[in-house]
């Protein structure tokens, strides 16, 4: 865990129909996961509470909190950064928003030391949230393709195919013959949501190089350019 140096950090993810929490220390990691659609605000804050119980912590421990910024649910990213922004507030941390997209393809490079990944959540309104990454390193999960949202017709032929391709997310399930006709990858089975565990492990990386906010800029990426996000009130 030496990837960690000494910074202690809790990361909270509610952007898809999963919802997580993990605590990563320089000696340890603690996972809260669930999918649980529809019961995030019940869940996040009772999973956040656990895990830090796990770790022996308190908030004031922690030296930043981490929050998956979306893409994903317009619900369940609201949900993410605005417990994030009232309990960094209060306890005065710094804050790192980090991509579900980018949180996926590292789960990945976690597990099975996978490096090239295309990432899709169902975007409904028949698109897809689409990005492709590379990840060298735990945290070290570098963009090739930039997020975007578009329909699941021709998405991936622009992609290199020279290049061994994974794939992770709900998109290559409700999409998979239109995305696997494009471009031939192999489609994660047991991985299909983000996991605040890897966004604890890019959010470091972040924060290291300075990539963080104080807790009245948190702000979600919805992608869709006509969402807006309401910071907290007076802030």
């Amino acid at each position: 865990m030496s990837e960690t140096q000494n910074y202690r950090i809790l990361a909270l993810d509610t952007s898809t129909e999963a919802c997580s929490a993990a605590v990563l220390t320089p000696e340890a990691e603690f996972v809260e996961f669930d999918v649980c659609p529809r019961e995030h605000n019940k869940r996040i804050l009772v999973m956040a509470e656990q895990v830090l119980a796990q770790a022996k912590l308190t908030l004031a421990d922690i030296d930043f909190i981490a929050y998956g910024k979306g893409p994903g649910s317009f619900t369940g990213v609201r949900i993410a950064t605005g417990i994030v922004q009232g309990m960094a507030f209060g306890a005065d941390k710094p804050v790192v928003g980090i991509s579900s997209l980018a949180a996926m393809a590292h789960a990945l490079y976690r597990e099975y030391k996978t490096e090239n990944v295309i990432s899709a959540i169902d975007a409904r309104m028949n698109e897809i949230y689409l990005g492709a990454y590379q990840t060298q390193g735990l945290g070290l999960t570098q963009v090739l393709i930039d997020e975007v949202v578009c329909p699941p017709q021709n998405a991936l032929n622009h992609l290199d195919k020279s290049i061994n391709w994974q794939a992770v997310g709900t998109g290559w399930q409700t999409y998979h013959d239109l995305l696997t006709e494009q471009i031939n990858a192999q489609i994660s089975t047991d991985i299909e949501f983000p996991n605040a565990l890897d966004i604890a492990y890019l959010a470091l990386t972040e924060f290291k190089q300075g990539k963080f906010t104080s807790a009245d800029k948190a702000c979600p990426s919805y992608v869709r350019d006509q969402v807006t996000w309401q910071k907290l009130p007076g802030k």
